[in-house]
């Protein structure tokens, strides 16, 4: 690590730059937090004996798979660090998917994204857990702030500076624009599917509380601890400037999101997962697609590449 960088991480949590957003924007913030934990709590109890069946389970299964690939393979491979390329078709299906996971409309999404890899673990990286301060209370705020205090700050000034490529598409700008209409599909298609598929009323509430609610609080919070757990918790096998870590737990859950240190070290890669046992869905998909021609200019590390930033036991 440059000895700039390392006085600026270096530097106490109490000059973090970090402005509060505004009341409106933090009230909202909170409901978008709050309904889906609610809904996640009150599914067992409203369910119990009755409410969740297969037909719940498989439209939990497939809308949190549709929609965190929509983050992990389209919001964050293709759209922020372009690691592959595919038809506008495929990009604005990615969008949807991605915006159905209530993060954020695209182009902020990646806007953030882009902000946060230039500034990682330093003051101005916006969710990074090291400045929380020192011991088991520091850590646990630190926790805090990158997993979903942090949402309640202001974005950086000039943001969408970082999306211009993307904005420069007008199918892009409209898709971005209409993310409360995704938000709004993500919930009614699994109330939809699970009345239809069930015949029943009770069936559309038990898709929407499991495909809907339970998904997004899942969804979130499993690609929230990218920011959080990744960047305190795992193994560090290559050289980057920042703190992230190799955690095989999210790499799972986050669909390949979690070899989180591989990423910091090679951001451009298609494929987080580079040994064999590093369980890489995103990745997966993306090389089907490109085995279809659905995609192509698949970025990937190659071996000398590996081996000059493997760190150095």
């Amino acid at each position: 690590m440059s000895a700039t960088r390392l006085l600026a991480v270096a530097k106490p949590s109490a000059e973090l730059p970090h402005e509060r957003a505004s009341w409106g924007t933090r009230i909202l913030t909170l409901i978008i937090i709050l309904v889906p934990l609610a809904g996640a709590v009150a599914a067992p109890i409203l369910v119990w004996g009755w409410g969740f069946q297969w037909m719940d389970l498989a439209l939990l299964v497939v809308m949190y798979l549709l929609t965190a690939l929509g983050i992990t393979i389209g919001f964050h491979r293709l759209f922020v660090h372009r690691s592959f390329e595919t038809y506008m078709w495929i990009k604005v299906i990615f969008a949807v998917l991605g915006s159905m996971a209530l993060q954020g409309p695209l182009l902020r999404w990646v806007g953030m994204h882009r902000w946060h890899h230039q500034h990682s673990d330093t003051p101005d990286d916006l969710h990074s857990p090291q400045h929380g301060g020192a011991g088991i209370m520091g850590l646990m705020k630190g926790f805090w702030h990158s997993q979903v205090g942090w949402f309640f700050n202001a974005g950086p000034p000039f943001l969408d500076r970082y999306s211009r490529d993307l904005s420069a598409s007008r199918a892009l700008r409209v898709t971005s624009a209409l993310f409360p209409l995704w938000v709004a599909l993500g919930l009614v298609l699994p109330a939809l599917l699970g009345g239809l598929l069930s015949q029943s009323w009770g069936g559309m509430w038990t898709g929407l509380i499991w495909g809907g609610l339970v998904r997004i609080f899942l969804v979130h919070h499993v690609t929230w601890s990218v920011n959080s757990a990744c960047h305190l918790w795992g193994s560090q096998p290559f050289v980057s400037d920042d703190e992230s870590r190799n955690n095989a737990l999210f790499g799972i859950l986050a669909l390949g999101e979690g070899w989180h240190n591989t990423h910091h070290a090679f951001p451009t890669s298609a494929r987080h997962g580079l040994r064999w046992w590093q369980i890489d869905l995103s990745y997966w998909v993306i090389y089907a697609m490109a085995s279809l021609a659905l995609a192509w200019n698949v970025k990937l590390p190659t071996p000398a590449a590996q081996a000059k930033e493997r760190r150095v036991a």
